[in-house]
């Protein structure tokens, strides 16, 4: 009787050990990983005359999750065509003629008026999209037409 009541004793503390060790060694090591950032929403965007745009910040990706900011805001630009681009076309196929950073960003849902006097290029189309941290763009604005500077 005494023999099998010390065995059951040195038996638990073994499992309890064993136990420990294996909790200890078990799950993913390193910095977790965040969970990625989804697109911003189209900037809602107004011509002001020839050289000024003025835009409201998306307040939620397409997801419909609320953003904390927004990180860059480009204008994209593509060269006239026969026929009017979609957002997603001059996106694709444009060049970032114009960037404006934080700090220098209002924060979600706010107005911000971008001058593009600097912007010297003929006649063509214009997007605006919101990039988010990591350099996640969101989706581009509607397409706006680019007047050629020498009006």
């Amino acid at each position: 009787m005494m023999v099998g009541m010390i065995s059951t004793r040195l038996a638990n503390p073994l499992i309890a050990i064993t136990f420990c060790i294996v909790a200890v060694h078990c799950g993913r090591k390193g910095d977790p990983i965040p969970r990625p950032r989804a697109a911003a929403q189209a900037m809602t965007v107004y011509p002001e005359g020839l050289r000024r745009i003025r835009m409201v910040l998306p307040l939620a990706d397409v997801k419909g999750d609320s953003l904390v900011g927004i990180e860059i805001v480009r204008v994209l630009y593509l060269p006239m065509g026969l026929t009017k681009p979609t957002p997603e076309e001059v996106f694709s196929r444009g060049e970032v003629v114009l960037e404006r950073r934080r700090p220098d960003l209002p924060g979600p849902g706010e107005t911000l008026v971008m001058d593009l006097k600097s912007l010297q290029r003929p006649q063509g189309w214009i997007v605006l999209v919101a990039v988010r941290l990591g350099n996640v763009p969101g989706k581009p604005s509607e397409v706006l037409p680019w007047m050629d500077p020498a009006l």
